[in-house]
């Protein structure tokens, strides 16, 4: 199995635990203020509790994303390479590939509907640039989701469409996933910017390093992901026009001997 794919691995286990840790280290109070509320009663209360559930959807939000889109998403572009060092056949890799993708697909819906259900009404969580880059890149996951069943794995396309179809698959599943990691990255710094402004957390606070590093950790795995991706193709490419001209190359030999 190449590096690039154990250190995709790595980084991808790194991303999961630092989400965790932000979101239980930091956010356990969540639970005690909800039992807190429930007994002390009356209107603020209730709307303690509101804030709170507000506060655990965007939790969620956060977990169904990054694990389940991101990672998810990831595990199913590089299953084409470390399914080849595990000696998987092509159709077992095909089937990976679409039933990890339609598993990050799934959490993505998820992760949107969680801000559906905030307290402000839906409108209210879709002004930012995070939230329309984030609808965007939901929407070119599913049609390139859908695109690649039909195409790809029910064969209704022919050899040569599916050919034609191919590059465009690849490209836009490389720009989805990196859109997909950039919307991600914005979420971080909006929220970031939320916690300081409305909870005067300072800037040097452990709970912002912890985020920093969170984001730079998701930069390098994304990087990670494309970089394994890349070489494979070339490589393959360039592997193939060596051996047709070395088979040219031969035939010339032959012929020239005769």
């Amino acid at each position: 199995m190449a590096v690039s794919i154990v250190l995709s691995h790595i980084s991808a286990l790194l991303v999961a635990v630092l989400v965790l840790l932000w979101a239980l280290a930091f956010r356990t109070t969540i639970f005690l203020r909800f039992y807190s509320s429930s007994v002390d009663g009356g209107a603020t209360a209730t709307a303690t509790a509101v804030a709170h559930f507000d506060h655990l959807y965007f939790v969620l939000h956060t977990l169904l994303m990054v694990i389940g889109f991101i990672l998810f998403g990831g595990e199913g572009i590089l299953v084409h390479r470390w399914g080849v060092g595990l000696g998987w056949a092509r159709g077992p890799r095909k089937a990976a590939h679409l039933w990890l993708q339609g598993a990050a697909l799934g959490f993505g819906v998820a992760g949107v509907w969680t801000k559906f259900k905030g307290n402000k009404g839906v409108l209210a969580n879709f002004h930012s640039l995070h939230s329309w880059m984030g609808l965007l890149c939901l929407l070119l996951f599913a049609a390139q989701w859908t695109m690649g069943f039909l195409s790809f794995w029910t064969r209704g396309e022919g050899r040569r469409a599916r050919t034609l179809l191919l590059p465009w698959h690849i490209f836009i599943g490389i720009f989805t996933y990196s859109l997909a990691v950039a919307t991600a990255e914005s979420g971080l710094m909006e929220k970031m910017a939320f916690l300081h402004t409305k909870h005067g957390i300072p800037g040097s606070s452990l709970e912002f390093t912890l985020i920093n590093v969170l984001g730079l950790t998701l930069a390098i795995h994304c990087g990670l992901v494309v970089f394994t991706l890349i070489p494979a193709k070339h490589k393959e490419s360039s592997t193939s026009t060596m051996t047709t001209r070395i088979g040219y190359g031969v035939s010339g030999v032959q012929r020239m001997s005769l």
